[in-house]
């Protein structure tokens, strides 16, 4: 019995002595700059969300969707966090990428002003100015938004610039209005200004499509499922919490990154983002959870609207899976 006992010691000391199993350490590359909406990955890592699933992730701020998805393709990051229909078109001219999740499912896609300016319908744009950035998603997607409200490009001036500009022309009072996301331009106005922004959204004129999700590359989803699926289970839970806890949730962005903004607006934000993350099928669903009609429509608007290649409408299910997401309750 005591050389019994003796061994089972002998055994138990060398698990004892044995490493943990290191985590995987995985990137997942933002979109742009960390704003509210990126909340759920902070707060998830900083709750030990990742850990729980084997993974060590590490965070990395972007330069907007196409450099993200470029990124991903060439493989020096793991998972990106990009606008699907930017990824679409890198997808339909060969880039190695697919989404594994599409959180925002409703656009953010708005046109926004001062809210003391009494903008409050598409009529009110009427004799104003509008200003833009040549090229990005929500010009590709004005016109639609034009045709929808029975607006014409004759109705309002128009000023070009980048993204600094068209934000420092609302501020300085050069344009009325911005195209923008209701949680990221107008955060950034209201931290420049103190004063209130009012979003005119795309998505309450009939312009259903998709925005941003998870997106990782063909190969590296072949190679490691597993993975993709602790990181989208993780991910997934990180998303639930947050939206129990907003202002929480926006702390640990400043937790990681003191720089990264203001701790009102960025609850502000994040308040703004949930409302995108269902649609009215998905409402009773957990995230990521995005249908096959509403990938099949974003599809469709962008082959009309966005340039996206018309051969993307033969398959759309070519540009996303759900097959590494997390069952209900799971």
């Amino acid at each position: 019995m005591k050389r019994w006992i003796g061994a089972a010691a002998g055994v138990l000391m060398a698990f004892a002595a044995m490493p943990a199993q290191a985590a995987d350490k995985v990137v997942l590359m933002l979109n742009w700059y960390v704003y509210g909406e990126h909340a759920p990955f902070y707060s998830g890592k900083a709750k030990g969300i990742y850990a729980a699933e084997g993974i060590d992730l590490e965070i990395q701020e972007g330069r907007g969707s196409a450099a993200t998805t470029q990124a991903v393709a060439a493989k020096t990051a793991d998972f990106g966090y990009v606008d699907v229909p930017t990824m679409m078109r890198a997808a339909i001219k060969g880039a190695p990428v697919i989404a594994t999740g599409v959180l925002l499912q409703t656009s953010p896609m708005s046109v926004m002003g001062f809210a003391d300016k009494n903008i409050r319908k598409p009529e009110d744009i009427k004799g104003k100015t509008v200003a833009i950035t040549p090229a990005d998603s929500m010009t590709q997607i004005w016109p639609l938004f034009l045709k929808k409200t029975g607006l014409k490009e004759s109705d309002f001036k128009t000023v070009a610039g980048d993204s600094q500009t068209k934000l420092n022309a609302v501020i300085n009072g050069q344009a009325d209005l911005l195209l923008g996301y209701v949680m990221d331009q107008s955060m950034k106005i209201k931290d420049a200004t103190g004063k209130d922004v009012y979003p005119i959204k795309f998505a309450d004129y009939g312009i259903n499509m998709v925005s941003s999700g998870i997106i990782a590359n063909t190969d590296y989803v072949k190679a490691n499922a597993d993975l993709v699926r602790r990181f989208m289970s993780a991910t997934t839970k990180a998303v639930e919490a947050a939206e129990k806890d907003p202002k929480a949730a926006a702390q640990s962005i400043l937790d990681a990154n003191s720089k990264g903004g203001k701790i009102d607006t960025l609850t502000q934000g994040f308040e703004l983002t949930i409302p995108l993350y269902r649609t009215a099928e998905t409402k009773s669903k957990r995230p990521f959870q995005v249908t096959d009609q509403n990938m099949t429509d974003s599809v469709n608007l962008m082959v009309e609207y966005g340039g996206l290649d018309a051969k993307a409408k033969e398959n759309p299910k070519a540009f996303y899976t759900n097959d590494y997401l997390p069952k209900s309750g799971s």
